[in-house]
């Protein structure tokens, strides 16, 4: 843990800051600072209000590029094939605003996030169910690192 001590002494700012990175389709992890602040003397509840804010408004960034992107740019950017584009739009369809719930899933999350943005879900919802997602995602891995579970 020697290699984070950097980010661990910045404290909970740079827990916000690599939670928000890690939620956009920057590729990077936020556990592993959690992890070393989580098994150090932080508290359980600044570490996942921090954590659980920063992804969550990193998600919505992705939100936001779905939204205001053109679709156009935005299939090409990311590289999908229409098959895969009208897929997503089934299921974000389908589901509406439950769909942010797995906006902290690796791989498929940020898809997700700006699927929502790109379909126009309501903006609220969106929030609050990314929110709960992402915190019980950091819940889990706080009561797990510290022997709750």
């Amino acid at each position: 843990m020697e290699l984070f001590s950097g980010w661990t002494d910045a404290g909970l700012p740079a827990l916000f800051l690599a939670s928000f990175l890690a939620a956009t389709v920057l590729p990077f992890s936020s556990e592993v600072l959690l992890a070393a602040m989580a098994l150090g003397t932080w508290g359980t509840w600044p570490l996942l209000f921090t954590a659980s804010i920063g992804n969550t408004l990193g998600g919505l960034a992705n939100y936001g590029i779905g939204r205001w992107l053109p679709q156009g740019r935005l299939l090409r950017w990311f590289r999908v094939d229409p098959s895969t584009g009208e897929r997503w739009a089934g299921q974000v369809q389908r589901y509406g605003a439950w769909t942010a719930v797995f906006c902290w899933l690796p791989v498929v999350g940020d898809p997700i996030a700006i699927a929502l943005g790109l379909f126009r879900v309501r903006f609220w919802p969106v929030l609050v169910l990314m929110f709960i997602g992402k915190a019980l995602r950091y819940a889990v891995v706080i009561a797990l690192l510290r022997g709750l579970f």
